[in-house]
């Protein structure tokens, strides 16, 4: 399992790697955490972390929206 332990980080849809960065990005910038271009080694666990919690849940209140909205 672990011998392959970069293939969770492989999109499904490639094409959509530069919007994720943005969005990633715009998070961050939104949560005050000093995400960068390129190594953010010196982010703390909690930073990093905040990032990606903020992201599926703007992501799951988006689906949710569309969802109610077309029904």
């Amino acid at each position: 399992m672990a011998s392959n332990s970069n293939s969770s980080n492989r999109m499904s849809v490639p094409e959509a790697k530069g919007a994720m960065n943005r969005f990633k990005m715009e998070v961050a910038s939104e949560l005050g955490v000093p995400l960068k271009e390129g190594y953010n080694g010196d982010l703390t666990s909690r930073q990093a972390g905040s990032i990606g919690g903020e992201m599926v849940r703007k992501m799951i209140k988006k689906q949710e929206e569309q969802m109610s909205s077309n029904s």
